[in-house]
């Protein structure tokens, strides 16, 4: 069992005085940040409310909960306007918000005061079917609002030297999901094939696919093997259409030019994310040690950059964890210029044509990181309406991780606003 340490955030001021702050900022966008900041644990009554029949509950996922167990819990919350609130279960001593049946109705409820009526995912029809080889669909592609996830392979090679990125626990996790529920190491391409397939035929639910891995660093040449595996199984998905392109994003490592071109030549691909973490090349350097090493991140930034000149201006993005450049001891020291940072570093991508988002960070029990505790609300707030105002005055579009597609980045939540 993992050891989990408390974490309250209580000393902080309540939702509603944040927001009083940010009187036009979004209420049910902030509502998303601070529920996936803190967590949200389950009331026994809420758990005999879900109905695993019509309910979407969790799926095998490349990253382990707060809570560090796998349960039949809720997928995600879905507030009133929409916005999906991918929900991170968490244990009650660290001061999770609660979400409670009520009346007939979920309800999300913080420090006794309910806030929110919510709705639950409904289950895509597919989650109850197997493939020919007598695997789970829903353990070989999950569903996101709009969006198809394709979980590779949950291994990253950067592990293999203890150089795993600090807050992540794609490893530790996908040991304790193999272990449990029986999740294969990589997926096989017929498998992924033949899932898509039975999938797309739920008429309007799904509007693109998302792929993504743990780093393979093996090859002739740096990230050639991890670049074939994408290829090989691109290509399996591509049988379902009858276009060549087909609407999909990759979030993987930062590979050259030759490889870019060829997954843009040789697959159906529409757009490429390469995930920074975070800003900052001393940050970079603590935070991702593996990346670091291998890449470095000036490079890892220049390759974002010249994979614009492939995909396209707006097709090309890199993601954050915000909140874990504030991480101890080598993090900013004050939120104000770990805010002036980031947006700066933001700012350079987006004149050249780079999308950033951000996922709030979770200091997940599994990571080098747990135990710790994310900035504030304001914090996120401004890092949300940084990003986006950067998005608009470059002209840049976030499509491949909006609301209805991904679901997880608050500041591209906002993008439906302007």
């Amino acid at each position: 069992m993992i050891a989990l340490v408390k974490t309250n955030y209580r000393d902080e001021p309540c939702f509603d005085e944040t927001l009083a702050e940010h009187p036009d900022f979004p209420r049910l966008i902030a509502l998303k940040i601070d529920v996936q900041r803190r967590g949200v644990s389950y009331t026994e009554r809420a758990q005999n409310a879900v109905d695993p029949e019509i309910h979407q509950l969790r799926s095998p996922y490349i990253f382990g909960s707060r809570d560090g167990e796998i349960k039949p819990l809720p997928e995600s919350l879905l507030l009133r306007d929409g916005t999906t609130i991918l929900t991170d279960p968490t244990p009650l001593d660290q001061d999770p918000y609660i979400v409670d049946h009520i009346d007939g109705r979920f309800a999300l409820i913080d420090r006794g005061k309910l806030l929110e009526t919510v709705e639950l995912w409904p289950k895509p029809a597919y989650y109850d079917k197997t493939t020919t080889s007598g695997l789970p669909m829903s353990h070989i592609v999950t569903a996101r609002p709009q969006r198809l996830n394709v979980f590779q392979s949950s291994f990253c090679y950067f592990w293999t030297e203890d150089q795993g990125c600090r807050f992540c626990d794609i490893v530790t996790h996908t040991k304790q999901q193999r272990k449990q529920l029986g999740v294969p190491n990589r997926l096989r391409p017929e498998d992924v094939r033949e899932t898509v397939a039975e999938a797309i035929k739920e008429p309007g639910r799904f509007t693109n696919l998302c792929l993504t891995a743990g780093s393979v660093i093996k090859g002739p040449r740096l990230f050639d093997h991890e670049v074939d595996f994408y290829v090989e199984l691109l290509q399996a998905i591509g049988e379902n259409f009858r276009t060549k392109k087909f609407p999909s994003q990759l979030i993987a490592s930062a590979f050259d030019e030759e490889q870019l071109a060829r997954l843009y030549e040789e697959t159906g691909l529409t757009s490429y994310t390469s995930d920074l973490e975070v800003f900052g090349e001393e940050q970079f350097d603590w935070i991702c040690p593996g990346k670091a090493k291998w890449v470095g991140y000036r490079e890892w930034r220049d390759r974002l950059i010249r994979a614009v000149d492939i995909f396209g201006r707006g097709n090309v993005g890199t993601g954050l964890v915000g909140g874990v450049e504030l991480a101890k001891p080598h993090g900013f020291k004050s939120e104000k210029d770990a805010l002036d940072s980031t947006l700066s570093e933001a700012e350079y991508l987006a004149e050249r044509g780079v999308t950033t988002v951000y996922i709030v960070w979770v200091p997940r029990p599994g990571s080098a990181l747990c135990g710790q505790k994310a900035p504030s609300l304001d914090y996120y707030i401004r890092l949300a309406r940084g990003l986006q105002d950067l998005r608009v005055k470059y002209g840049l579009r976030v499509d491949f991780d909006d609301y209805r597609r991904c679901g997880n980045h608050p500041d591209s939540d906002l993008a439906r606003l302007q």
